[in-house]
């Protein structure tokens, strides 16, 4: 199980002006929605900005701590 705080803190250690929104589906701690904002998704498609936030939050998927993620992205400049 990992917290939305915590999933919050992986995106920004990567991604440090992200506005992020964390919210557990199921009340379990292994399903989330996550809406990031970023100036850093500047001159990137939709698939780069998806793998960035994926990247930040790669440990947590490899180990299933994270089973399932809809996410949202979109950038602010």
């Amino acid at each position: 199980m990992i917290t939305p705080q915590q999933v919050e803190d992986m995106i920004k250690a990567e991604l440090p002006d992200a506005q992020v929104e964390v919210q557990d589906l199921t009340g379990g701690g292994d399903h989330y929605q996550v809406t990031v904002v970023s100036s850093q998704f500047a001159g990137k498609g939709l698939v780069q900005q998806h793998q960035m936030v994926y990247g930040a939050l790669k440990q947590a998927m490899s180990t299933e701590a994270i089973h399932a993620l809809a996410l949202k992205v979109r950038f602010v400049g």
